[in-house]
């Protein structure tokens, strides 16, 4: 991971590790070739001890069929083995010569060992760090029975809202907590990070000046990673970034140019402004108002709204999510109404089902990345919707009156410190104008830094003469006093917590008068209805038992990869060593957290045969912008910033030409041939047109439609031999690994989606993970921070806010890849293969399966038409909905053909899972052929009425052409086990044009 070798060398930091042999530690930061060698030694069983070995083997509790299971399946295809199977399924061009080289796996509890061992080399010390990150305490019913509870991160994103209304009732919850305490109407459904969040309301203020506007003013107290996120943002559009104080900046000099300004409330050195005036200047030069702000602050001070604010941001990580060495934390994101058409991410609105009942749903799709593609300013297609549940959670278990008072005490205690630091004779930089956060002019920081570390205390150095002190809920007592220990000077008084006990009570303002909040918030009854554990456990569960997850069936979800998420994997996560760490902890402090991440990214190195990674992605899509930008930033470095067009197939993820747009590249759409492939005369012609342009080819890899192309590899020696360079989708990966690698294949860069391929859970729709890998070429370019020193030596700058994205989440990965060895990945590719094509081959009696190769292979996915049905009323749609009744979450659907369904299995499903599902979707087969020969009306069966609802079936009336026991119970086993959607099929037209984006009035949740 360049990350760390790029600013420190590993020799260094061995140097300053305990010197015995065996530290893990210092075995992670081994020369490979050592590494490798220890691992061996360790995982090794003699013979002799055979009979000793352990028994919690991992990978077959991973991969779900085996044995006769597997003969089975071979069976099936005519084939007798494995071997066969890969010989006819990827070309031999590509294939690994070398078996990966990852030791033996581990198991489960050697694994959960080994972290604990490197979890320890972390030093949780008491961090009032700030800028954006604070400290929390997690209710310890959210954090069992959401962040710890399979049914709440294995769902899949909500695109079908009638197995999902119990998450997409709490993401609604979320948007109205951040309308209510933003004073905005229109909230989403969370964005990925602050720092890139303050990106895209850069990119809306800039497109709704539908000019040639392109000046954006930063206030120059806003956190320096959103500063630097912003700057790479707004490269590729040519907006230019001015840095300055917002408060002297001449607006109306500039108003020709200006598109709008961010400013920062409080803003990152504590300080609380009156806005109201500057943005009415503001917006008479023609600019939008964008205010990044804490809920927390939000609910003492004026919202931003009610000055005037067009756009309202920030981290809800302090309601409720772990700090977590940066991530993942929910991003909010609020605006105006005229707005809401431009607003990125997700938006979840109330809308109606087929029977006339609310029903929430995803809103306005038409404004996201795969419908507007080249056109968009945004590549998001993702949510952090697990944080986003918990953060919401944390609001209505609080209710306005529990955060109000958690917000009042959080601010007295920061007025006893201020008033004790004065009583050392230190100056308060910010007085009697903040909320939480106190920036001290000490004279030398690095005295009161060092003397506040040896009481396990960190503190922000703001410059060489400032100290920043940002406080928290989780303040104690004995905390303050420790710090007011930091600020004594040799001889002075003490000055103790139990002296200033009179300021703890005051509630004395400690800002402008005018910013007091006097408007309500969280009025709504759910979040005053659920205050003691027993009612908020109850209502968790309610919304639990709404949704369908991995917990229930498989969900076939193709291009989504949505495999076991082992529960060994996850422990990790909550740990404190992992989860309590402040994203700018001191180096020393993250020993154990950089060990891991280095271990992870050498592994992927492995995979993917690349010399480079970055692990700052945190999202796919975010990764795809991350690998354009390393190749953009090389051609630039050579003299050829020119190379601006990027090839792309027309087959290609919705992400990939929004992402090239966002790097400022011109997009050029290659064709695919009738079978799927890429069409190479095509290629060829394209990549000769634009030889002195070209700089990136996007390929996804299997493709899109499932399939192992010969043509790779030539397709790669084309845009070489023309200038360009290779980006490798990684979202297919899980068919790759240790058969072959994008490196060998020909590609320059990947990213990898941590979420689909190794094992980070979904979580409703988030989070995720894109880590990048590269060639050494643009090894230097990976992704850099402004605080914590990362990436390459000619780095761009931050893709994300915190310096290795969503870091706690990467323990999940690691233990993935340490547990399985290189022996048990390349297993679970096999089987993936293997399942996907059995799956194929029973349903090709019954349904047209689309793109196979030559031999009548798939990959690891595959394509089944529904378009012959069109005739007779019957689509995708309609098939997707009938597979809820038989307690299955639908295949993805209409993509990349439209009328399709396209089926990924996984290998963590059993061949019986597997079975079940094939003999759903032959049910459902025959159902149609019902409707074909006429027994069935065209506009009236149990396909296009479906889901069937507990409500439905139960109501008095039944005036349908079937029986309700044909809708309820269409197989036997739905008798004993059976996932009821509880609403009947939403109305999409009818949300879009009553669009209402929070929860429901009183009467109508009543």
């Amino acid at each position: 991971m360049l990350s760390r070798v790029a600013t420190r060398s590993r020799s260094a930091l061995i140097a300053r590790l305990p010197s015995a042999p065996t530290s893990v530690l210092r075995q992670s930061l081994l020369p490979k070739t050592h590494v490798k060698s220890v691992v061996r030694f360790q995982h090794t069983t003699k013979p002799a001890l055979a009979k000793l070995a352990p028994l919690d083997t991992f990978p077959r509790r991973h991969i779900g069929s085996e044995g006769k299971e597997v003969q089975e399946m071979l069976h099936q295809l005519g084939i007798k083995d494995i071997d066969e199977l890969l010989g006819k399924t990827i070309p031999s061009a590509i294939r690994s010569p070398k078996p990966l080289a990852i030791g033996q796996g581990l198991p489960e509890r050697q694994l959960l060992k080994r972290l604990k061992d490197i979890a320890s080399k972390n030093m949780v010390n008491r961090s009032y760090i700030g800028q954006g990150y604070t400290d929390t305490v997690v209710p310890n019913v959210i954090l069992r029975n959401i962040l710890e509870n399979p049914a709440w991160y294995t769902q899949y994103t909500p695109y079908q809202p009638e197995i999902a209304q119990g998450r997409l009732e709490s993401l609604l919850n979320y948007q109205t907590m951040v309308s209510d305490l933003t004073g905005l109407p229109i909230a989403n459904a969370s964005l990925l990070d602050e720092g890139t969040a303050a990106a895209e309301a850069m990119l809306m203020s800039w497109q709704s000046a539908r000019s040639k506007k392109n000046v954006y003013v930063v206030d120059e107290n806003c956190h320096p990673q959103t500063i630097a996120c912003l700057k790479l943002r707004a490269e590729a559009f040519n907006i230019e970034i001015v840095v300055a104080n917002a408060l002297q900046y001449n607006f109306e000099e500039n108003k020709k140019n200006l598109c709008g300004v961010l400013l920062q409330y409080p803003n990152t050195r504590g300080s609380v402004h009156d806005y109201e005036a500057l943005t009415a200047r503001i917006h008479s030069a023609g600019g939008l108002v964008a205010v990044a702000t804490d809920l927390m602050a939000l609910t003492l001070l004026k919202a931003p709204g009610e000055f005037g604010a067009d756009i309202a941001l920030g981290n809800s990580q302090r309601f409720g999510v772990p700090l977590g060495f940066g991530g993942p934390h929910a991003a909010f994101f609020a605006c105006k109404e005229e707005h809401k058409r431009r607003i990125p991410g997700r938006l979840i609105g109330v809308s109606k089902d087929a029977d006339g009942n609310n029903a929430y749903r995803l809103a306005l799709q038409t404004r996201e990345q795969h419908i507007r593609r080249e056109k968009a300013t945004s590549n998001i297609c993702t949510a952090q919707a697990l944080l986003a549940n918990m953060s919401a959670m944390y609001a209505i278990y609080h209710g306005p009156e529990g955060l109000r008072a958690i917000a009042q005490r959080i601010n007295n205690m920061t007025a006893a410190l201020a008033d004790g630091i004065r009583h050392y004779g230190f100056e308060i930089e910010n007085k009697d104008n903040f909320f939480d956060t106190l920036s001290v002019n000490v004279g030398n920081s690095s005295s009161i830094l060092q003397k506040a570390a040896a009481e396990g205390i960190n503190l922000r150095a703001i410059d060489n003469n400032t100290i920043g002190i940002t406080l928290d809920e989780a303040v104690t007592q004995e905390d303050l006093d420790k710090l007011l220990h930091v600020f004594q000077k040799e001889g002075a008084p003490v000055v103790t917590v139990e002296s200033l006990s009179s300021i703890l009570e005051s509630n004395r303002l400690t800002f402008p008068h005018q910013l007091k909040r006097t408007s309500n918030y969280l009025t709504h009854p759910v979040f005053n209805s659920y205050h003691s554990e027993t009612e908020m456990l109850r209502y968790i569960h309610h919304l639990e038992s709404k949704d369908l997850s991995l917990v229930h069936s498989m969900i076939p979800l193709g291009s989504c990869t949505m495999k076991l998420n082992a529960t060994t994997e996850m422990i990790p996560v909550t740990w404190p060593e992992f989860s309590n760490i402040h994203p700018f902890a001191p180096v020393d402090q993250t020993r154990g957290y950089l060990a891991m991440l280095d271990e992870l990214a050498d592994d992927l190195k492995e995979i993917t045969g690349f010399d480079g990674v970055s692990l700052q992605p945190n999202s796919g899509a975010q990764g795809e912008y991350a690998g354009l930008r390393v190749i953009r930033a090389y051609h630039h470095a050579r003299g050829e910033s020119h190379r601006n067009v990027c090839l792309i197939p027309i087959s290609a993820h919705g992400t990939n030409p929004a992402s090239a747009a966002m790097c400022g590249m011109d997009i050029v759409i290659i064709q695919c041939d009738s079978k799927g492939n890429l069409d190479m005369e095509d290629l060829k012609a394209k990549a000769e047109k634009y030889k002195d342009r070209l700089g990136a080819i996007m390929i996804t890899y299997p493709s899109t439609f499932g399939m192992f192309e010969a043509g790779v590899s030539d397709a790669c020696k084309v845009v070489h031999q023309h200038g360009g360079l290779v980006y490798l989708d990684g979202a297919n990966l899980n068919a790759q690994i240790g058969l072959t690698k994008p490196a060998e294949i020909g590609a320059d860069v990947c990213h990898m989606n941590l979420h689909k391929t190794f094992c980070i859970p979904h979580g409703g729709g988030g989070p995720g993970m894109g880590p990048i890998a590269c060639t050494k070429e643009l090894e230097p370019y990976l992704p850099g921070h402004p605080v914590v020193p990362c990436g390459g030596q000619n780095a761009i700058g931050p893709v994300s806010a915190a310096p290795y994205g969503s870091a706690s989440i990467l323990p999940i990965s690691w233990a993935y890849i340490k547990m399985m060895g290189g022996e048990g990945l390349t297993k679970a590719t096999k089987l993936a293969i293997l399942n996907a094509n059995y799956m194929a081959s029973r349903l090709s009696e019954h349904y047209e399966i689309l793109y196979t190769n030559e031999n009548g292979m798939c990959g690891h996915e595959f394509i089944v038409d529904i378009r012959p049905f069109m005739d007779h009323g019957i689509e995708a749609i309609d098939v997707a909905k009938r597979l809820q009744d038989y307690g299955f979450h639908s295949p993805t659907m209409s993509w990349p053909v439209t009328n399709t369904l396209m089926i990924e299995p996984t290998e963590s499903e059993s061949k019986a899972e597997l079975d079940r599902f094939c003999d759903a979707m032959i049910s459902i087969r025959q159902e149609i052929q019902q409707v074909i020969d006429g027994k069935l009306p065209k506009k009236d069966n149990m396909l296009n009425r479906a889901p069937h609802s507990l409500k439905t079936l139960m109501s008095d009336k039944w005036d349908r052409p079937y029986s309700r026991e044909v809708a309820a119970f269409p197989m036997p086993y739905l008798r004993e086990k059976k996932f009821w959607p509880t609403v009947s099929r939403v109305d999409d037209a009818y949300g879009d044009r009553n669009l209402m984006c929070t929860c429901p009035s009183p009467e109508e949740y009543a």
